[in-house]
């Protein structure tokens, strides 16, 4: 297997392990693209010059477009939990995007990896295949989010479930938009899809306890979340997935 590749993109750090050189450069230039279109802190990329009045959201390619309705529908699924919209009015689609990339990068990753393992992470996202080793899965760990140095589970992903996301206030702070008042303060997600995983960890944060249990109804996803009262929340599939790690004394 390669080594572990990593760079700076989209204001957080992408690790890349079981890569070429020529397809880190390649999953490089993926994040890069999205990074260069959606980016609100980049004056000239498209999101911005919308958000400045510059550009027409009706104006901008066809692949904005796409994906703003791809957030739209995602708004619609959980009921508003999820939005591309800030509070302002401002349209960020930073909430899809990121994982878009990791979809992306995955795409390329299978196309240039033949039968090979690998694991890409960013910002708490985390997208694998394969193994890390022989029959070993790859695994994530899920950080206490009252102590951040503390490691409280192990997710196993093993196929079909390759994605886990990670959403919460800890690393960040209160930088969610949330409709109801707080009720978590961290979410996992474990699912077969990068883009669901991602979404639906957000939304559960935004939401409350009747949207984490409207959000994982159909059994498409695992979910571990965090109360802001302490409390922990474990769908039946993230207890089978999730392997607890016991305190230090």
């Amino acid at each position: 297997m390669s080594g572990v590749a990593t760079f700076e993109t989209m204001g957080t750090v992408v690790s890349l392990r079981g890569a070429t050189r020529e397809a880190a450069a390649a999953v490089r230039a993926v994040f890069a693209g999205y990074d260069h279109r959606y980016s609100l802190y980049d004056p000239s990329s498209v999101l911005s010059r919308v958000a400045d009045g510059s550009l027409r959201l009706a104006d901008t390619p066809s692949e904005v477009r796409d994906v703003y309705a791809l957030a739209l529908d995602w708004r619609e699924r959980t009921d508003g939990a999820f939005t591309p919209h800030r509070p302002d009015g401002v349209v960020d689609l930073s909430g899809v995007v990121k994982a878009l990339a990791l979809r992306d990068a995955g795409a390329v990753l299978d196309a240039t990896s033949g039968d090979g393992d690998w694991m890409i992470s960013a910002g708490g996202d985390v997208l694998v295949r394969g193994h890390h080793r022989a029959d070993e899965p790859w695994s994530v760990g899920v950080v206490d989010p009252s102590r951040r140095d503390t490691v409280v589970g192990i997710v196993r992903l093993e196929a079909p479930r390759r994605a886990v996301a990670t959403s919460g206030t800890a690393e960040r702070g209160e930088h969610i938009w949330r409709r109801a008042a707080p009720t978590f303060v961290q979410a996992t997600v474990i699912a077969d899809d990068i883009v669901a995983a991602d979404v639906l960890a957000t939304a559960v944060v935004a939401g409350d306890e009747d949207d984490l249990r409207r959000l994982t109804s159909d059994a498409g996803v695992d979910v571990l979340a965090f109360g802001v009262d302490g409390t922990v929340w474990a769908t039946p599939g993230a207890s089978d997935t999730v392997r607890q790690v016991p305190a230090v004394t």
